[in-house]
């Protein structure tokens, strides 16, 4: 049986290159998903499923990260002079969501090496792992269900979901035995392996929990794929030393970073809110009948 997972890390040092230009200036987790950057949605998710100490490893040209999670007094004096009092406790909110703390990667060498930067804050307790660039809508559960069974089995968990073949070569790939309805063993991981050499099509999803061993095999693990320290390859020799499990799931990520998936999520994510929601809907239907979007 596992202990309670309450930390979790933000890896958020990536360049952002697949949104240029509008990552030149400002980090693609600070990107705007309605009225609020992607990553907000990532460190709410982490608080809705009970964890309360966050670290989010940042790099360069990162600093509005900060900025965002922490009391701005000015701004907080002006709404409250002017009497927006649902501004104001909106965004002093943001401060309290949880222990927030930040360390800086210093070199782009990989979502392995982000991770393993996160050693000594996280200590010898399991951890989440949530890439700042996914988003998980909250009505898809899929952190507490991988918490759950980290919890039953004392194991890392690790979200996957099937992907068109053609597509796998853009993810980590896991080849895994059924156990339960959204649980399978993982026998085989790669990182973004040729379709004709892929052990299956479920894919490597953004969120992982991991029992702190995973710290001891990243110290072995070698440049990979792009010339970078891969979590998968980490994973891989973690299948070595102790079972890993894949928690599958089906619909409700978006990759932020992917301007489709941009777009659909700011779509399906306004569509959610009572306050826009129904006169974008009528807008959106008014736009498929002008366009001649409707099906046959």
């Amino acid at each position: 049986m596992g202990e309670e997972v309450r930390k979790a890390v933000i890896p958020a040092a990536g360049l952002g290159t697949r949104f240029l230009p509008a990552t030149k200036a400002q980090p693609k987790e600070m990107l705007p998903v309605v009225d609020r950057p992607a990553i907000q949605y990532v460190v709410e998710e982490a608080v809705r499923a009970g964890i309360d100490d966050i670290l989010i490893i940042t790099g360069r040209s990162k600093r509005s990260l900060e900025d965002h999670f922490d009391r701005n007094f000015e701004l907080e004096y002006q709404l409250e002079h002017k009497g927006k009092h649902d501004d104001l406790e909106e965004v002093t909110a943001l401060a309290d969501l949880a222990d927030i703390h930040y360390v800086r990667q210093g070199e782009p060498l990989g979502l392995g090496h982000a991770v393993s930067v996160a050693r000594k804050h996280v200590g010898d307790n399991a951890f989440a792992v949530m890439l700042g660039d996914d988003i998980m809508d909250h009505r898809s559960e899929v952190l507490e269900g991988m918490i759950g069974a980290y919890k039953h089995y004392g194991r890392s968990v690790v979200a996957l979901k099937q992907v068109p073949v053609e597509e796998i070569s853009s993810y980590g790939c896991a080849g895994a035995e059924q156990v339960g309805n959204n649980l399978v063993r993982i026998v085989d991981i790669v990182e973004k392996p040729a379709p004709a050499e892929a052990p299956s099509n479920l894919a490597v999803m953004g969120r992982y929990i991991f029992t702190p061993q995973l710290f001891e095999v990243l110290e072995q693990v070698k440049p990979g794929v792009g010339g970078e320290v891969q979590l998968t390859d980490a994973i891989a020799l973690l299948l070595k030393e102790q079972t890993v499990y894949g928690y599958t799931f089906t619909v409700g990520r978006f990759d932020i970073g992917n301007k489709l998936d941009y777009l659909r999520a700011t779509v399906e994510l306004a569509l959610e809110r009572e306050d826009v929601g129904p006169d974008f809907g009528r807008f959106l239907a008014e736009v498929v009948e002008r366009r001649g979007l409707a099906p046959d």
